[in-house]
């Protein structure tokens, strides 16, 4: 008989199975492996060596048979057409458009563990999918210009049988189109439901839609940034849902809501450290809000990642309010922002009460002192404007160079008045039959905001490029960019941000030329009817 130090003690025994027996086992059932081992240990005692190897078995089957049931996810971001025509082949500094689909990321974090989930992002690449293991299920998001190739994925995935999922604002918005295309369709904020939506799907019982509606963003996990490693210069992260202005043009309001709802402090700067990448956008519409307690949250959210010394670069949306709070700016720029991109929409008060931004119209503001005094923070300011508007004459294209520069602004960026699903502009032009582009669900690739798909009071197809070629080339010609950067480094106020930013419009400016001169080709005809410049 084999004396008992042939043998551990029981005690060792269990513990140095304990790591095995965790990862085979959900919680509640280790008590029940527990009391079997604990019962049958006199008996292991008493066996030779040999047999306590069978010991072994017991975790190690109920592991194998966990993982039969363990569930495939693929998590789809489509191609965006506008990345795309920007692509980081073309020009290096193009890495700094492409950041990471948050929205994915943080539906990864709300996953079972009994799934196992893989992000695609085809902004980087499309995969061979062909090649890849077959999923149990495949969830797709999509803008409005990315939903054709959505759809072309889903075709895919269900000639295999496997089940297609669609969220995202454009299925929200094209509800009946999308759900012709895919099994199942989730409308609003898909955090609320997603639970559900597996548990479905596991049982195989997927509904043909669910609603999401507003999700509670005080319970959200961070997202899962280990999905997606490398190859991004951005990070990604949000703070915040909702705008108030409710602009014509824009579809948020229409898809998060008219409140603005604020994520717990903590939880924001705990998911600033898991970002691995040091530069990172923060894709709030708006970080700061517009009402007084919006911007008390928003500096006590910069007082603590100041406290948190989180060491991270990072670039926000804002209104222009943000440059009417001293404390605001001082917060913000030991926080770490870099750079505010904001709407000015348009150099005249008519084209703002045209778009529905009166909020920019009030305190008689002086946009060039607000921009300056956003700047003396060493906090860049890249401004947005629109081209197209029922106001808009010819000239609008100098016009918007000048008054960027009047301004003082760093970077621009102009898009073309766009009809997007959802927005009272979409319900607008669709009624007096402006738009031009309208052969659903091919066309949607054009609907980038850098293509003109709708038919334009003042300005023909021609007439309409032409103007943004005048734009381009006024505020990004060469002198100016040198004078802006030059500006930067003397005040030391990001001059490197500065300078990629400048050269990747610029270069883009050229690669738009040749764009234009394909999409003419392509579709002058279906815009006839507009008048001549």
């Amino acid at each position: 008989m084999p004396s008992k130090s042939d043998h551990p003690p029981t005690h060792w025994w269990i513990g140095h199975r304990r790591g095995l027996i965790g990862r085979a086992t959900r919680k509640s059932e280790l008590p029940f492996f527990y009391l079997i081992y604990l019962s049958l240990s006199w008996f292991f005692h008493a066996l030779p060596k040999k047999l306590l190897f069978f010991t072994y078995l017991i975790p190690i089957f109920h592991y194998c048979k966990k993982r039969k049931h363990t569930m495939r996810l693929y998590l789809i971001n489509p191609s965006n057409p506008l990345v795309s025509s920007v692509n980081v082949k073309e020009s290096r500094w193009n890495r700094y458009r492409v950041w990471k689909p948050l929205n994915l990321m943080v539906l990864a974090g709300l996953t079972p563990p009994e799934w196992e989930v893989e992000i695609v992002d085809e902004n980087r690449g499309a995969p061979n999918y062909q090649a890849m293991p077959r999923p149990d299920l495949v969830g797709i998001t999509a803008f409005t210009a990315q939903a054709n190739r959505a759809y072309e994925i889903a075709t895919h995935f269900r000639n295999l049988g496997v089940p297609v999922v669609m969220g995202g604002i454009h299925a929200t918005m094209c509800v009946d189109e999308a759900m012709a295309r895919v099994d199942t369709v989730v409308t609003g904020e898909a955090e609320g439901i997603w639970f559900q939506v597996l548990d479905d799907a596991r049982q195989g019982s997927l509904k043909r839609r669910y609603d999401g509606g507003h999700a509670d963003i005080n319970e959200l996990p961070c997202a899962r940034q280990d999905l997606l490693t490398t190859g991004y210069a951005f990070g990604a992260i949000q703070t915040s849902r909702g705008c108030p202005l409710n602009c014509s043009f824009c579809s948020v309001t229409a898809f998060n809501g008219t409140s603005y709802r604020q994520r717990p402090v903590a939880d924001v700067v705990r998911e600033f450290q898991s970002v691995p990448e040091k530069l990172i956008l923060v894709v709030d519409d708006n970080v700061i809000g517009t009402r007084p307690e919006h911007i008390a949250r928003a500096k006590d959210l910069f007082r603590a990642m100041v406290q948190a010394n989180l060491r991270k670069t990072w670039v926000a949306q804002a209104t222009i309010n943000f440059a009417d709070d001293e404390e605001l700016l001082t917060l913000a720029a030991k926080a770490g922002c870099a750079g505010v991109f904001i709407g000015f929409e348009s150099p005249s008060p008519e084209g703002l009460k045209e778009v529905g931004k009166k909020f920019n119209l009030l305190k008689n503001r002086n946009f060039r002192a607000s921009v300056k005094r956003i700047q003396r923070h060493k906090i860049m300011v890249a401004g947005s404007f629109i081209m197209g508007l029922d106001i808009d004459e010819p000239g609008i294209g100098k016009l918007i160079a000048e008054t960027a520069t009047r301004y003082g602004v760093d970077t621009i960026n102009v898009g073309f008045l766009t009809p997007l699903p959802g927005t009272r502009l979409w319900d607008q032009l669709k009624s007096e039959n402006r738009i031009a582009i309208d052969a659903y669900p091919e066309d949607w690739i054009y609907y980038t905001l850098n293509l003109p798909v709708a038919r334009y009071k003042h300005f023909s197809l021609d007439g309409i490029f032409a103007e943004m070629e005048s734009c381009s080339r006024n505020f990004y010609s060469m002198p100016c960019i040198l004078s802006r950067v030059w500006s930067n480094v003397s005040k030391r106020r990001q001059p490197l941000i500065g300078l990629v930013g400048n050269l990747s419009y610029r270069r883009n400016y050229r690669l738009d030329c040749k764009k234009f001169a394909d999409y003419k080709h392509l579709w002058g005809n279906r815009h006839d009817c507009v008048k001549a410049s």
